[in-house]
Protein backbone atom coordinates (compact mmCIF):
# COMPACT_ATOMS: atom_id res chain seq x y z
CA UNK A 1 0.00 0.00 0.00
CA UNK A 2 1.47 2.96 -0.89
CA UNK A 3 1.18 6.14 0.99
CA UNK A 4 0.58 9.89 -0.42
CA UNK A 5 2.61 12.77 0.75
CA UNK A 6 -0.09 13.74 2.98
CA UNK A 7 -0.62 10.55 4.99
CA UNK A 8 2.88 10.58 5.66
CA UNK A 9 2.88 14.02 7.16
CA UNK A 10 0.15 13.03 9.43
CA UNK A 11 1.59 10.01 10.44
CA UNK A 12 4.79 11.43 11.63
CA UNK A 13 2.51 14.51 13.60
CA UNK A 14 1.09 11.79 15.14
CA UNK A 15 3.96 9.92 16.51
CA UNK A 16 5.61 13.08 17.35
CA UNK A 17 2.17 13.89 19.47
CA UNK A 18 2.59 10.31 21.21
CA UNK A 19 6.14 10.88 22.30
CA UNK A 20 5.52 14.31 23.29
CA UNK A 21 2.60 13.55 25.53
CA UNK A 22 4.78 10.83 26.65
CA UNK A 23 7.68 12.72 27.92
CA UNK A 24 5.32 15.64 29.40
CA UNK A 25 3.26 12.51 31.51
CA UNK A 26 7.19 11.37 32.72
CA UNK A 27 7.52 14.61 33.74
CA UNK A 28 5.08 14.94 36.13
CA UNK A 29 5.90 11.34 37.50
CA UNK A 30 9.16 12.65 38.26
CA UNK A 31 8.33 16.13 39.52
CA UNK A 32 5.23 13.99 41.79
CA UNK A 33 8.55 11.78 42.93
CA UNK A 34 10.45 14.62 43.46
CA UNK A 35 7.79 16.54 45.90
CA UNK A 36 7.05 12.94 47.57
CA UNK A 37 10.16 12.43 48.72
CA UNK A 38 10.30 16.32 50.14
CA UNK A 39 7.00 15.90 51.71
CA UNK A 40 5.10 17.88 49.77
CA UNK A 41 2.26 16.09 49.42
CA UNK A 42 -0.61 18.64 47.64
CA UNK A 43 2.36 19.43 44.68
CA UNK A 44 3.27 15.96 43.91
CA UNK A 45 -0.79 15.45 43.75
CA UNK A 46 -1.05 18.03 41.64
CA UNK A 47 1.67 16.67 39.06
CA UNK A 48 0.30 12.87 39.59
CA UNK A 49 -3.48 14.56 38.48
CA UNK A 50 -1.88 15.76 35.48
CA UNK A 51 -0.29 12.18 34.77
CA UNK A 52 -3.47 10.41 34.96
CA UNK A 53 -5.28 13.05 32.87
CA UNK A 54 -2.37 12.53 30.16
CA UNK A 55 -2.74 8.84 30.15
CA UNK A 56 -5.37 7.55 31.89
CA UNK A 57 -4.65 4.00 31.26
CA UNK A 58 -1.78 3.75 33.50
CA UNK A 59 -2.61 1.97 36.76
CA UNK A 60 0.52 2.56 38.13
CA UNK A 61 0.06 6.29 38.13
CA UNK A 62 -3.50 5.71 39.81
CA UNK A 63 -1.57 3.50 42.39
CA UNK A 64 0.89 6.29 42.92
CA UNK A 65 -1.62 8.99 43.19
CA UNK A 66 -3.72 6.89 45.76
CA UNK A 67 -1.08 6.09 48.06
CA UNK A 68 -0.54 10.25 48.33
CA UNK A 69 -4.06 10.44 48.97
CA UNK A 70 -3.48 8.02 51.64
CA UNK A 71 -1.20 10.33 52.88
CA UNK A 72 -3.31 13.27 52.75
CA UNK A 73 -6.50 11.05 54.81
CA UNK A 74 -8.36 11.38 52.17
CA UNK A 75 -9.35 7.62 52.22
CA UNK A 76 -12.05 7.65 50.14
CA UNK A 77 -10.02 8.91 46.95
CA UNK A 78 -7.65 6.78 48.01
CA UNK A 79 -10.14 3.68 47.29
CA UNK A 80 -11.49 5.23 43.70
CA UNK A 81 -7.94 5.35 42.40
CA UNK A 82 -6.98 1.65 44.33
CA UNK A 83 -9.95 0.26 42.46
CA UNK A 84 -9.56 1.75 39.17
CA UNK A 85 -5.69 -0.11 39.38
CA UNK A 86 -7.29 -3.41 39.97
CA UNK A 87 -9.48 -2.37 36.88
CA UNK A 88 -6.88 -2.25 34.60
CA UNK A 89 -4.69 -4.66 36.10
CA UNK A 90 -6.33 -6.81 38.41
CA UNK A 91 -3.55 -8.88 39.91
CA UNK A 92 -1.43 -5.74 40.86
CA UNK A 93 -1.48 -7.44 44.93
CA UNK A 94 -0.32 -3.87 46.23
CA UNK A 95 -3.47 -2.25 44.94
CA UNK A 96 -5.58 -4.85 46.45
CA UNK A 97 -3.85 -5.04 50.16
CA UNK A 98 -3.82 -1.13 50.14
CA UNK A 99 -7.81 -1.14 49.65
CA UNK A 100 -7.64 -3.77 52.51
CA UNK A 101 -5.70 -1.56 54.45
CA UNK A 102 -8.31 1.20 53.59
CA UNK A 103 -11.67 -0.84 54.19
CA UNK A 104 -10.18 -2.00 57.49
CA UNK A 105 -9.45 1.73 58.62
CA UNK A 106 -13.15 2.90 58.05
CA UNK A 107 -14.36 -0.26 59.81
CA UNK A 108 -15.44 -2.21 56.84
CA UNK A 109 -15.20 -5.13 58.07
CA UNK A 110 -16.33 -7.88 55.61
CA UNK A 111 -15.40 -6.05 52.55
CA UNK A 112 -11.07 -5.73 54.15
CA UNK A 113 -11.81 -9.53 55.25
CA UNK A 114 -12.58 -9.65 51.29
CA UNK A 115 -9.48 -8.01 49.78
CA UNK A 116 -6.89 -8.84 52.50
CA UNK A 117 -8.17 -12.81 51.97
CA UNK A 118 -7.12 -12.50 48.80
CA UNK A 119 -3.95 -11.01 49.14
CA UNK A 120 -3.13 -13.92 51.69
CA UNK A 121 -4.25 -17.05 49.65
CA UNK A 122 -1.86 -15.63 46.43
CA UNK A 123 1.28 -16.31 48.55
CA UNK A 124 3.12 -13.56 47.02
CA UNK A 125 3.98 -10.00 47.94
CA UNK A 126 2.67 -8.57 51.47
CA UNK A 127 0.99 -11.74 51.67
CA UNK A 128 1.94 -12.41 55.46
CA UNK A 129 0.90 -8.28 55.96
CA UNK A 130 -2.13 -9.43 55.00
CA UNK A 131 -2.36 -12.29 57.35
CA UNK A 132 -1.68 -10.42 60.23
CA UNK A 133 -4.36 -7.72 59.36
CA UNK A 134 -6.80 -10.86 58.50
CA UNK A 135 -6.73 -12.37 61.71
CA UNK A 136 -7.85 -9.07 63.67
CA UNK A 137 -11.16 -8.80 61.58
CA UNK A 138 -12.96 -11.22 63.95
CA UNK A 139 -11.93 -9.28 67.40
CA UNK A 140 -12.84 -6.34 65.64
CA UNK A 141 -16.40 -7.12 64.33
CA UNK A 142 -17.19 -8.70 68.01
CA UNK A 143 -16.54 -5.36 69.54
CA UNK A 144 -18.68 -3.76 67.42
CA UNK A 145 -21.02 -6.16 68.60
CA UNK A 146 -19.57 -5.60 72.26
CA UNK A 147 -20.28 -1.91 71.89
CA UNK A 148 -23.49 -1.53 71.00
CA UNK A 149 -25.00 -4.35 73.63
CA UNK A 150 -22.65 -1.89 76.47
CA UNK A 151 -24.64 1.08 74.48
CA UNK A 152 -27.79 -0.64 74.55
CA UNK A 153 -27.80 -1.32 78.27
CA UNK A 154 -26.02 1.69 79.84
CA UNK A 155 -22.74 0.51 80.55
CA UNK A 156 -21.13 3.51 78.95
CA UNK A 157 -17.75 2.91 80.36
CA UNK A 158 -17.55 -0.82 79.19
CA UNK A 159 -19.06 0.66 75.95
CA UNK A 160 -16.05 3.25 75.38
CA UNK A 161 -13.91 1.03 76.20
CA UNK A 162 -14.64 -1.04 73.34
CA UNK A 163 -14.98 1.58 71.32
CA UNK A 164 -11.05 2.56 72.04
CA UNK A 165 -9.94 -0.69 70.82
CA UNK A 166 -11.75 -0.51 67.76
CA UNK A 167 -11.00 3.22 66.96
CA UNK A 168 -7.49 2.51 67.28
CA UNK A 169 -7.40 0.14 63.93
CA UNK A 170 -10.39 1.94 62.36
CA UNK A 171 -9.55 5.24 62.74
CA UNK A 172 -11.35 6.33 59.62
CA UNK A 173 -14.57 5.13 60.75
CA UNK A 174 -16.75 8.64 61.82
CA UNK A 175 -19.83 5.89 62.71
CA UNK A 176 -17.40 4.42 65.04
CA UNK A 177 -16.34 8.27 66.70
CA UNK A 178 -20.28 9.10 66.45
CA UNK A 179 -21.34 6.00 68.55
CA UNK A 180 -18.38 6.80 71.13
CA UNK A 181 -19.50 10.82 70.89
CA UNK A 182 -22.89 9.55 72.01
CA UNK A 183 -21.46 7.59 74.82
CA UNK A 184 -19.25 10.29 76.25
CA UNK A 185 -22.46 12.39 76.59
CA UNK A 186 -24.15 9.86 78.38
CA UNK A 187 -21.52 9.33 80.52
CA UNK A 188 -20.90 13.36 81.13
CA UNK A 189 -18.05 13.70 79.36
CA UNK A 190 -18.82 16.56 76.91
CA UNK A 191 -15.73 17.76 76.02
CA UNK A 192 -14.31 14.05 74.31
CA UNK A 193 -17.88 14.05 73.07
CA UNK A 194 -17.13 17.11 70.91
CA UNK A 195 -13.64 15.58 70.00
CA UNK A 196 -14.82 12.83 68.61
CA UNK A 197 -18.39 14.58 66.69
CA UNK A 198 -15.91 16.98 65.46
CA UNK A 199 -13.12 14.11 64.16
CA UNK A 200 -16.16 12.76 62.60
CA UNK A 201 -17.62 15.57 60.93
CA UNK A 202 -14.00 15.93 58.84
CA UNK A 203 -14.19 12.63 58.01
CA UNK A 204 -17.52 13.10 55.90
CA UNK A 205 -17.62 15.61 53.28
CA UNK A 206 -21.24 17.64 53.60
CA UNK A 207 -22.02 16.78 57.30
CA UNK A 208 -24.75 18.56 58.25
CA UNK A 209 -26.12 16.38 60.64
CA UNK A 210 -22.36 16.94 62.58
CA UNK A 211 -22.17 20.24 62.63
CA UNK A 212 -25.70 20.76 63.80
CA UNK A 213 -25.03 17.85 66.57
CA UNK A 214 -21.96 20.16 67.70
CA UNK A 215 -23.80 23.03 67.50
CA UNK A 216 -26.63 21.47 70.09
CA UNK A 217 -24.15 20.27 72.21
CA UNK A 218 -22.37 23.79 72.45
CA UNK A 219 -25.38 25.56 73.20
CA UNK A 220 -26.32 23.18 75.97
CA UNK A 221 -23.06 23.73 77.60
CA UNK A 222 -23.91 27.67 76.94
CA UNK A 223 -20.91 28.04 74.55
CA UNK A 224 -23.23 30.07 72.43
CA UNK A 225 -20.59 31.90 70.52
CA UNK A 226 -19.40 27.97 69.15
CA UNK A 227 -22.70 26.86 68.83
CA UNK A 228 -23.54 29.81 66.26
CA UNK A 229 -20.70 28.68 64.58
CA UNK A 230 -20.88 25.67 64.11
CA UNK A 231 -25.00 26.03 63.20
CA UNK A 232 -23.11 28.38 60.22
CA UNK A 233 -20.90 25.74 58.82
CA UNK A 234 -24.64 23.32 58.32
CA UNK A 235 -25.95 26.18 56.51
CA UNK A 236 -23.31 26.35 54.32
CA UNK A 237 -23.45 23.15 53.06
CA UNK A 238 -27.32 23.02 53.42
CA UNK A 239 -29.08 26.72 53.61
CA UNK A 240 -32.57 24.37 53.04
CA UNK A 241 -31.48 22.16 56.23
CA UNK A 242 -35.05 22.75 58.56
CA UNK A 243 -33.31 21.85 61.82
CA UNK A 244 -30.18 23.83 61.22
CA UNK A 245 -32.83 26.60 60.02
CA UNK A 246 -34.58 26.61 63.39
CA UNK A 247 -32.20 26.30 65.58
CA UNK A 248 -30.34 29.47 64.08
CA UNK A 249 -32.33 31.75 64.58
CA UNK A 250 -32.87 31.13 68.43
CA UNK A 251 -29.10 30.66 68.58
CA UNK A 252 -28.40 34.03 66.79
CA UNK A 253 -31.03 35.74 69.39
CA UNK A 254 -29.15 34.38 72.19
CA UNK A 255 -25.94 35.30 71.10
CA UNK A 256 -26.84 38.59 70.21
CA UNK A 257 -28.57 39.21 73.75
CA UNK A 258 -25.39 38.00 75.61
CA UNK A 259 -22.72 40.08 73.25
CA UNK A 260 -24.95 43.02 74.38
CA UNK A 261 -25.18 42.34 77.93
CA UNK A 262 -21.36 41.89 78.56
CA UNK A 263 -21.23 45.56 76.42
CA UNK A 264 -23.71 47.11 78.49
CA UNK A 265 -21.77 45.55 81.73
CA UNK A 266 -18.52 46.93 80.29
CA UNK A 267 -19.50 50.04 79.83
CA UNK A 268 -21.21 50.14 83.26
CA UNK A 269 -24.68 50.29 81.86
CA UNK A 270 -26.35 48.56 84.73
CA UNK A 271 -30.10 48.99 83.76
CA UNK A 272 -29.58 47.92 80.07
CA UNK A 273 -27.29 45.28 80.95
CA UNK A 274 -30.01 43.72 82.96
CA UNK A 275 -32.53 44.28 80.23
CA UNK A 276 -30.77 42.65 78.07
CA UNK A 277 -30.53 39.47 80.64
CA UNK A 278 -33.85 39.32 81.71
CA UNK A 279 -34.90 39.00 78.29
CA UNK A 280 -32.51 36.21 77.67
CA UNK A 281 -34.41 34.32 80.48
CA UNK A 282 -37.33 35.42 78.53
CA UNK A 283 -36.88 33.46 75.20
CA UNK A 284 -34.73 30.53 77.21
CA UNK A 285 -37.31 28.48 79.70
CA UNK A 286 -34.85 25.39 79.60
CA UNK A 287 -31.34 25.30 78.94
CA UNK A 288 -30.12 25.71 81.95
CA UNK A 289 -26.47 26.98 81.03
CA UNK A 290 -28.16 29.59 78.83
CA UNK A 291 -30.16 30.85 81.75
CA UNK A 292 -27.10 30.30 83.99
CA UNK A 293 -25.05 32.76 81.84
CA UNK A 294 -28.37 35.72 82.23
CA UNK A 295 -28.15 35.15 85.87
CA UNK A 296 -24.65 35.09 86.50
CA UNK A 297 -25.26 38.83 84.77
CA UNK A 298 -28.23 40.03 86.80
CA UNK A 299 -26.31 39.03 89.90
CA UNK A 300 -23.37 41.09 89.18
CA UNK A 301 -25.16 43.98 87.43
CA UNK A 302 -27.83 44.22 90.53
CA UNK A 303 -24.64 44.80 92.72
CA UNK A 304 -24.04 48.26 91.45
CA UNK A 305 -27.72 49.35 92.10
CA UNK A 306 -29.82 49.99 95.06
CA UNK A 307 -31.72 46.30 94.71
CA UNK A 308 -28.51 44.35 96.14
CA UNK A 309 -31.31 41.62 97.59
CA UNK A 310 -31.71 40.57 93.87
CA UNK A 311 -28.06 40.24 93.61
CA UNK A 312 -28.26 37.91 96.09
CA UNK A 313 -31.31 36.44 94.53
CA UNK A 314 -30.11 35.99 91.15
CA UNK A 315 -26.95 34.59 92.48
CA UNK A 316 -27.84 32.00 94.28
CA UNK A 317 -30.52 31.00 91.33
CA UNK A 318 -27.46 31.09 88.94
CA UNK A 319 -25.07 28.82 92.37
CA UNK A 320 -28.13 25.82 91.75
CA UNK A 321 -27.01 25.34 88.07
CA UNK A 322 -23.78 25.56 88.72
CA UNK A 323 -21.13 25.94 91.41
CA UNK A 324 -17.89 28.06 90.19
CA UNK A 325 -15.85 29.82 92.28
CA UNK A 326 -15.77 32.80 90.51
CA UNK A 327 -19.83 32.98 91.57
CA UNK A 328 -19.26 32.13 95.14
CA UNK A 329 -17.10 35.24 95.16
CA UNK A 330 -19.40 37.06 93.43
CA UNK A 331 -22.33 36.46 95.91
CA UNK A 332 -19.98 36.92 98.93
CA UNK A 333 -19.24 40.10 97.43
CA UNK A 334 -22.91 41.04 98.05
CA UNK A 335 -23.45 39.65 101.51
CA UNK A 336 -20.19 41.97 102.12
CA UNK A 337 -22.24 44.91 100.95
CA UNK A 338 -25.21 44.08 103.19
CA UNK A 339 -22.85 43.83 106.06
CA UNK A 340 -23.76 40.01 106.60
CA UNK A 341 -19.74 38.93 106.89
CA UNK A 342 -20.31 35.35 108.53
CA UNK A 343 -22.48 34.35 104.99
CA UNK A 344 -19.57 36.11 102.99
CA UNK A 345 -16.72 33.89 104.67
CA UNK A 346 -19.04 30.84 104.22
CA UNK A 347 -19.07 31.54 100.35
CA UNK A 348 -15.42 33.03 99.65
CA UNK A 349 -14.70 28.94 101.85
CA UNK A 350 -16.99 27.06 99.46
CA UNK A 351 -14.64 28.55 96.59
CA UNK A 352 -11.81 27.79 98.37
CA UNK A 353 -13.19 24.25 98.66
CA UNK A 354 -13.50 23.93 94.54
CA UNK A 355 -10.20 25.85 94.05
CA UNK A 356 -7.45 26.03 96.84
CA UNK A 357 -5.42 28.42 94.19
CA UNK A 358 -8.37 30.88 93.69
CA UNK A 359 -6.56 34.19 94.54
CA UNK A 360 -9.82 36.22 94.69
CA UNK A 361 -11.32 33.42 97.29
CA UNK A 362 -8.44 33.83 99.57
CA UNK A 363 -7.94 37.40 99.63
CA UNK A 364 -11.62 37.88 100.35
CA UNK A 365 -11.82 35.56 102.71
CA UNK A 366 -9.56 38.27 104.94
CA UNK A 367 -11.14 40.92 104.40
CA UNK A 368 -14.54 39.45 105.21
CA UNK A 369 -13.11 38.35 108.62
CA UNK A 370 -11.18 41.18 109.23
CA UNK A 371 -14.93 43.34 108.70
CA UNK A 372 -16.22 40.95 110.78
CA UNK A 373 -14.40 41.63 113.68
CA UNK A 374 -14.61 45.39 112.72
CA UNK A 375 -18.02 45.49 112.97
CA UNK A 376 -18.29 43.82 116.29
CA UNK A 377 -16.37 46.86 117.26
CA UNK A 378 -17.12 50.09 115.09
CA UNK A 379 -18.79 50.07 111.46
CA UNK A 380 -18.45 53.94 110.47
CA UNK A 381 -21.27 53.23 107.85
CA UNK A 382 -23.48 52.10 110.18
CA UNK A 383 -23.20 55.03 112.68
CA UNK A 384 -24.12 57.38 109.92
CA UNK A 385 -26.73 55.18 108.79
CA UNK A 386 -25.66 54.46 105.12
CA UNK A 387 -24.89 51.59 102.76
CA UNK A 388 -21.54 50.41 102.19
CA UNK A 389 -22.29 51.67 98.48
CA UNK A 390 -22.76 55.03 99.14
CA UNK A 391 -21.73 57.52 97.16
CA UNK A 392 -19.24 60.72 98.55
CA UNK A 393 -22.39 63.20 98.44
CA UNK A 394 -24.79 60.75 100.24
CA UNK A 395 -22.20 60.19 103.23
CA UNK A 396 -21.90 64.19 103.50
CA UNK A 397 -25.78 64.16 103.48
CA UNK A 398 -25.77 61.54 105.77
CA UNK A 399 -23.04 63.29 108.06
CA UNK A 400 -25.20 66.89 108.25
CA UNK A 401 -28.04 65.13 109.04
CA UNK A 402 -26.69 63.70 112.30
CA UNK A 403 -24.11 65.83 113.20
CA UNK A 404 -26.99 68.70 113.61
CA UNK A 405 -29.09 65.80 115.83
CA UNK A 406 -26.63 64.93 117.73
CA UNK A 407 -24.27 67.93 118.47
CA UNK A 408 -23.71 68.83 121.74
CA UNK A 409 -24.89 71.86 122.66
CA UNK A 410 -28.56 70.32 121.81
CA UNK A 411 -28.12 68.16 125.44
CA UNK A 412 -27.51 69.18 128.78
CA UNK A 413 -26.17 67.27 131.98
CA UNK A 414 -25.77 63.62 131.32
CA UNK A 415 -27.10 63.22 127.96
CA UNK A 416 -24.68 66.08 126.78
CA UNK A 417 -21.55 63.76 127.68
CA UNK A 418 -23.09 60.93 125.70
CA UNK A 419 -23.94 63.34 123.00
CA UNK A 420 -20.15 64.24 122.58
CA UNK A 421 -19.27 60.68 122.63
CA UNK A 422 -21.82 60.44 119.35
CA UNK A 423 -20.52 63.33 117.99
CA UNK A 424 -17.68 62.10 117.94
CA UNK A 425 -17.86 58.61 116.25
CA UNK A 426 -19.63 60.73 113.80
CA UNK A 427 -17.22 63.21 112.64
CA UNK A 428 -14.81 59.94 112.84
CA UNK A 429 -16.96 58.32 110.31
CA UNK A 430 -16.92 61.56 107.79
CA UNK A 431 -13.78 61.89 108.09
CA UNK A 432 -12.86 57.69 107.06
CA UNK A 433 -15.32 57.45 104.55
CA UNK A 434 -15.19 60.64 102.86
CA UNK A 435 -11.38 60.20 102.43
CA UNK A 436 -10.72 57.35 99.67
CA UNK A 437 -7.38 56.02 100.57
CA UNK A 438 -9.04 55.88 104.21
CA UNK A 439 -12.44 54.38 103.02
CA UNK A 440 -10.60 51.60 100.70
CA UNK A 441 -8.33 50.61 104.12
CA UNK A 442 -11.85 50.36 105.94
CA UNK A 443 -13.21 48.14 103.50
CA UNK A 444 -10.76 46.05 103.93
CA UNK A 445 -11.15 45.50 107.67
CA UNK A 446 -8.72 48.71 108.67
CA UNK A 447 -9.88 51.09 110.90
CA UNK A 448 -7.51 53.93 109.60
CA UNK A 449 -7.98 55.33 113.06
CA UNK A 450 -7.28 52.89 115.00
CA UNK A 451 -4.56 52.88 117.70
CA UNK A 452 -4.26 49.60 117.78
CA UNK A 453 -3.91 49.03 113.80
CA UNK A 454 -0.86 52.05 113.81
CA UNK A 455 -2.67 54.17 111.86
CA UNK A 456 -4.43 56.09 114.78
CA UNK A 457 -4.63 59.92 113.21
CA UNK A 458 -2.55 62.41 114.65
CA UNK A 459 -2.64 65.36 113.07
CA UNK A 460 -5.11 67.44 115.15
CA UNK A 461 -8.48 66.23 114.13
CA UNK A 462 -11.36 67.98 115.51
CA UNK A 463 -15.01 67.57 114.59
CA UNK A 464 -16.29 70.42 115.44
CA UNK A 465 -13.92 71.85 112.86
CA UNK A 466 -15.48 69.56 110.42
CA UNK A 467 -19.11 70.29 111.64
CA UNK A 468 -18.26 74.30 110.99
CA UNK A 469 -16.58 73.63 107.68
CA UNK A 470 -19.96 72.21 106.12
CA UNK A 471 -22.32 74.13 107.84
CA UNK A 472 -20.40 77.48 107.57
CA UNK A 473 -21.55 78.81 111.53
CA UNK A 474 -19.55 78.63 114.32
CA UNK A 475 -20.66 77.80 117.72
CA UNK A 476 -19.33 79.10 120.90
CA UNK A 477 -19.12 75.61 122.37
CA UNK A 478 -16.44 74.40 124.20
CA UNK A 479 -15.13 71.14 124.01
CA UNK A 480 -12.92 68.85 125.97
CA UNK A 481 -12.38 65.53 125.80
CA UNK A 482 -9.05 62.97 126.54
Amino acid sequence: MLFTDTSVIRFRLYLCFIRSAGSEVENHLDMGRDFLARGQLQDALSHYHAAVEGDPNNYLTYFKRGTVYLALGKAKFALLDFGKVLELKPDFTAARYQRGVVLMKQASIEDARKELYNVYIGNGDFSQEAYDLYSKLDGLAYDMELATYYQENKDYESGINSLDRLIEHCPWAPSLREQRSQLYLSSGNVQHAIMDLRTATKLQADDTDGHYKLSKIYYSIGEVSESLKEIRECLKLDSDHKLCHSHYKIVKKIDRLIVDCQSALNIKDFSSSIQFAKKILDLEKDTKNIRFLALEKLCRSYQHTDELSLSLKYCSDALEISQTPDLYCLRAEGYIANSMFDEAIRDFEHALHIDQEHRQASEGLKKAKNLQKQAERKDYYKILNVKRTATKQEIIKAYRKAAQQWHPDNFQGEAKKNAEKKFIEIASAKEVLTNPEKREQFDRGIDPLDPESGRHHQDGFNPFQQFHQFHGSPFTFKFNFN
